[in-house]
């Protein structure tokens, strides 16, 4: 199974379609605070619409904490301007697909200690970087694709 995590998320309509996206596959959600909104945030509830029950959510208060906490497989960082393209990239069941900020990205220093797993989505023209909750969607159905995440 593939795991989504959202690192220091600031916009509540993306971590919401994220949400939704996740119920939608059925994909575990990791929230790493500080988040830029509230929980109760009526934008975040409304992008994720009445699905919320469905979405296995998990809040972590920092990365440290979810680093020790973490029980799944490799992390797979993902950035707007480093790393192989996603579909380039062998993903395994168990990948842990970590997006950063909307506003700022994956830090330095996380992309530094995990250097041979950053994956980024080819664009080109004037556009810098895509929705994040677009680029959770391809990283996401790429990754499933290659493990077999959608059943037979």
């Amino acid at each position: 199974m593939i795991e989504v995590i959202l690192y220091e998320p600031e916009i509540p309509p993306n971590t919401g379609n994220v949400a939704r996206l996740c119920a939608a596959t059925q994909t575990p959600l990791h929230l790493i605070e500080p988040l830029g909104f509230s929980l109760d945030d009526r934008h975040l509830k409304r992008a994720g619409l009445d699905y919320w029950p469905a979405v296995n959510l998990t809040v972590w208060p920092d990365w440290e904490k979810f680093l020790a906490g973490w029980t799944g497989g490799r992390l797979v960082l993902t950035s707007a301007r480093q790393g192989r393209p996603c579909h380039r990239f062998d993903f395994q069941d168990g990948d842990g697909l970590v997006f950063g900020p909307e506003t700022r990205g994956c830090p330095p220093e996380l992309l530094a200690a995990h250097g041979g797993r950053v994956v980024n989505i080819p664009i080109s023209g004037p556009v810098r970087s895509l929705n994040l909750s677009t680029a959770v969607g391809i990283v996401l159905y790429e990754a499933m694709r290659q493990t077999g995440g959608f059943g037979p």
